[in-house]
């Protein structure tokens, strides 16, 4: 399996990894870190995200990975922040979609436990760690592209104990396309409403998967 990780970064430069697994031993294919130039930041936020968006594309064609995994968005962040990485975290999603790549979200915390055995791991406690597991030799640099190693690691680790464990696929970020069983729920108890025939005490309780 091949994994191409994605650590989206709100002012400083995207981290993207490739790690290839034979389902033993893990090695790293290409790493790296996108660094938009300060002239296209003075273009606008548009201009960046078209970068951050044409790399992802590119790693796509030129590496052809079989899964993306990205992390998710830290819920500590303040608003600004969070917003600005929700848009490059959007982009790659996108670019991810356009090539019909499966994507995989995993938490900040989460990855720093898979990678270096705690969630408060910081930046040179993840490159030491990705450089033991994958026998690099040399750190990788900068430490952005560490951090999407790590992501792609943490992936190949989870589907390695899904395997082991027979546990079903969980969903991910590429939603198929079809109706999920919560819609079909609203549209009968909508149904039942219009008849006349649904009572508060026997409407299809609906809860949030999210």
């Amino acid at each position: 399996m091949r994994v191409l990780g994605v650590d989206p970064a709100a002012a400083g430069p995207t981290g993207y990894g490739i790690v290839e697994s034979d389902g033993r031993n893990c090695r790293t294919v290409h790493c790296g870190a996108l660094k938009v130039n300060a002239k296209r930041k003075v273009a606008g936020s548009g201009a960046s995200l078209k970068e951050v968006h044409e790399l992802i594309c590119g790693l796509i064609k030129d590496f052809s990975p079989d899964v993306l995994a990205v992390e998710s968005v830290f819920s500590a962040l303040n608003v600004r922040t969070a917003l600005r990485l929700a848009e490059v975290r959007g982009v790659v999603l996108l670019a991810a979609a356009q090539h019909g790549l499966e994507v995989h979200s995993y938490a900040p915390r989460q990855v720093k436990a898979n990678i270096a055995g705690h969630g408060h791991a910081d930046k040179r406690q993840i490159q030491i760690m990705v450089r033991a597991l994958l026998s690099m030799n040399v750190t990788p640099e900068p430490a952005d592209a560490a951090d999407a190693l790590a992501v792609a690691l943490c992936h190949l680790q989870a589907e390695r104990v899904r395997l082991r464990l027979g546990v079903q696929h969980p969903k991910s970020d590429a939603r198929k396309t079809r109706m999920p069983r919560r819609t079909a729920d609203s549209v009968t108890a909508a149904a039942a409403l219009q008849s006349g025939s649904a009572t508060r005490t026997h409407l299809t309780r609906i809860l949030s998967t999210r």
